[in-house]
């Protein structure tokens, strides 16, 4: 096979030939760069979908004879994240072998568990369903891709006919078929009927091409698919107008996003019916093609093609009946307007669910769509955790365009229903769904943090991350806040600057993070500073920064997230970060201390109006968190010194020792204590406060 170096026009080349040479003498090494590289690049296959392999001799621990060995991407790994502990290492012979025991078509899953009998490296991963069907291939390496051109073909109703006419019968066709072993036999009989071809189309599914050496099956890969590419771009708007026309246009970029930030909470309460979800928005240009065009009330019932697709977007969309400008004002409202829809859909996937449901089936899973589309604004999808909305997107995208280049070349032909239902119930996928690991206490839940990018809010939001949320952090230091959000990765974190004594500020906060996660279930209020001075040095300024920041940032940000919470209908949190100084008296502290006051009074007011909304509201109350703490920065610290007589330096022994345990209070332990409020055991506890202090006795509730 001649090896190109051209540039590609679709695909990126991203091959290097020090890092080639580098891990010569390494094929599994070369596999694993391959994969990572391949993977890189959306346009050739999505996360998490499809496969790479090579093969190798190596030494038999055993008898010490030369063995061939197959590396091959293990279940449930993703190409372009992929290391060695992602691969199963496979005794080829021994898959081979299987061929002898293999009872037919009916019976194909029982090989699955067979594969773990020619495991060869004991580290290995779970070998996947696809094994076979790199086995049974004489190639030494192989990669299985689903890249959109190649669906996009694979998918059409003269699909066949144009593989073999654009890529000079140089690549063969196999009709659709489940993976499984028994696919691996029907690439066999392929590549043993049409001697000298370069790869494989599966219909409706995706590519196999491959090499003799890493770089000659990455150079075939793609070829194959820069040729695939070139072929649908070339036909666009040829053959008819793309997706049939405009028949709406698209709001103004920030208009789309200021409506889809209002619709956001109340689509996520809708999703949320089964089990609580997070959610992603894109407005990609894509996707506005799509759900913009005369034909999307004609393709989208359609469903997807390829199982990847499906997998993790459902078979199909819902499609809002609203008009891109609709009014949001009230969003109650706007709830009922669409509960009809929801209600519509569940149904039908019940419906769905109990005409194709097999004897053995797994029960129905969660009715409620994965991916809503709204003309005119974009696309929402909704899942179990922001990756897995984010990656929801991202299949949609590609299997717009897959039918888009369908369309495009010939007429787009989605998977049979009852075939779209045996993957997506398949008894192996559920296997692989029951070993995910187990959720974490605020796993589907999103937490809104003020002053979370210093001292106790930065803790609060470490923390809640770790135990599963995802995390918003909202502060109005911007360097702060930068370094503190790039501390969790982006399916995690998101943050923007916030100034809590400003109404269109905390909005527009408020607005992020329904962009970012769909919604909010958790309200840290812990913005705040500090100012200790006698009362005859204590300014008007003073007193107003203090009561502006600490009260009415808690009044702001409490007021906009109720919208929220109460748009989303299920319940939440509002936890305020007071003080121990709001239930005791100090010297030198009366605008400190009566901000507080008032602030623990109105979480207590809230906690009473809120209780319907079934929207916890509860205090934590620190006293002398020194460590990591922002506030004992400079002044503040100097005049709690002074008043009580002491070095600033004595300041920590001097306050564990007036406490109870004779402990130092630490950021942690404010953050273990919000914890202790949201993370489930007390979810009938509101109007509580929680005192984190050591023990000061003067400062019990009761």
């Amino acid at each position: 096979m001649q090896i190109a170096t051209k540039r590609f026009q679709y695909v990126d080349y991203l091959w290097d030939k020090d890092k080639e040479a580098a891990l010569r003498d390494d094929e599994v090494a070369l596999l694993i760069y391959r994969s990572n590289i391949l993977g890189a690049d959306l346009r050739i296959t999505n996360y998490g979908g499809g496969n790479t392999s090579c093969k190798t001799t190596e030494r038999d621990p055993l008898t010490g004879k030369p063995v061939e060995v197959m590396w091959v991407k293990g279940s449930g790994g993703d190409i372009g994240t992929l290391t060695r502990k992602g691969l199963a290492g496979l005794y080829l012979d021994k898959l081979r072998s299987l061929k002898n025991i293999y009872r037919g078509l009916e019976f194909e899953d029982e090989m699955v568990a067979l594969f773990n009998h020619c495991i060869y490296d004991l580290e290995s991963k779970a070998p996947s369903i696809d094994t076979p069907l790199h086995a049974f291939l004489p190639f030494k390496h192989i990669d299985h891709l689903h890249p959109d051109a190649a669906i996009a073909i694979a998918a059409s109703k003269d699909g066949e006919a144009i593989t073999r006419e654009l890529f000079n019968n140089q690549i063969a066709w196999v009709p659709w078929q489940r993976p499984g072993f028994d696919l691996g036999l029907k690439l066999e009989k392929a590549v043993n009927e049409n001697p000298g071809i370069r790869g494989i189309m599966l219909g409706g599914h995706g590519l196999f091409t491959w090499g003799e050496t890493s770089h000659e099956c990455y150079i075939n890969s793609l070829e194959v698919i820069d040729k695939a590419s070139a072929f649908l771009n070339d036909n666009y708007g040829k053959r008819r107008p793309v997706f049939g026309g405009v028949e709406i246009e698209s709001l103004a970029p920030e208009a789309r996003r200021k409506q889809a930030a209002r619709m956001a909470p109340v689509l996520r309460g809708l999703a949320s019916a089964y089990a609580r979800m997070i959610g992603h928005f894109t407005d990609d240009e894509r996707v506005l093609e799509f759900i913009n065009s005369k034909d999307l009330r004609k393709l989208a019932p359609l469903g997807t093609s390829c199982p990847d697709h499906f997998l993790r977007t459902k078979i199909r969309p819902l499609v809002l009946d609203l008009p891109a400008t609709a009014d949001l004002t009230n969003l109650a409202e706007v709830r009922k307007k669409l509960e009809a829809p929801f209600e519509n859909y569940r149904k039908e996937y019940a419906d769905y669910y109990e005409r194709h449901k097999r004897p053995n089936s797994p029960a129905m899973r969660d009715p409620n769509p994965v991916i809503i589309l709204w003309p005119g604004v974009g696309m929402f999808s909704f899942s179990k955790d922001k990756q897995t909305a984010r990656v929801a997107s991202e299949f949609y995208i590609n299997a717009i365009n897959v039918m888009k280049g369908a369309e495009a070349v010939s007429e787009y032909v989605s998977l049979p229903l009852q075939e779209a239902f045996d993957i997506e119930y398949w008894l192996l996928e559920e296997a692989k769904l029951q070993r995910m690991p187990k959720e974490k206490p605020l796993s589907r839940k999103i937490a809104f943090v003020t002053g979370g990018a210093g001292g106790i809010g930065k803790a609060i939001a470490t923390k809640l991350a770790s135990e599963g949320a995802c995390v918003f952090v909202a502060d109005v230091h911007e360097d702060r806040l930068k370094e503190t959000v790039s501390g969790f990765s982006r399916d995690v974190g998101a943050g923007s600057v916030v100034d809590v004594t400003s109404e269109s500020s905390v909005r527009e906060a408020i607005a992020n993070v329904c962009l970012a996660f769909g919604g909010v279930d958790i309200i840290v209020n812990c913005a705040g500073l500090a100012i200790s001075k006698p009362l005859e040095e204590t300014t008007t300024a003073d007193w107003d920064l203090l009561n502006d920041v600490i009260v009415k940032g808690q009044f702001e940000v409490s007021k906009a997230a109720v919208e929220v919470l109460r748009a989303q209908s299920l319940g939440g949190d509002i936890v305020n970060i007071v003080s121990k100084n709001a239930l005791v008296s100090g010297p030198n502290n009366v605008a400190y201390g009566t901000a507080k006051a008032a602030q623990i009074h109105m979480s207590r007011l809230l906690a009473a109006e809120l209780g319907k909304d079934k929207i916890r509201v509860n205090v934590v109350n620190p006293d002398a968190v020194i460590e990591g703490s922002k506030i004992w920065e400079g002044e503040w610290a100097e005049g709690r010194a002074k008043a009580y007589g002491v070095k600033v330096e004595e300041l920590p022994a001097f306050y564990a020792k007036r406490t109870i345990l004779n402990e130092i209070i630490s950021v942690d332990d404010i953050a273990n204590g919000v914890f202790v409020l949201v993370g489930g055991h007390l979810n009938k506890s509101t109007g509580n406060v929680i005192n984190v202090d050591g023990g000061v006795a003067a400062a019990f509730v009761r």
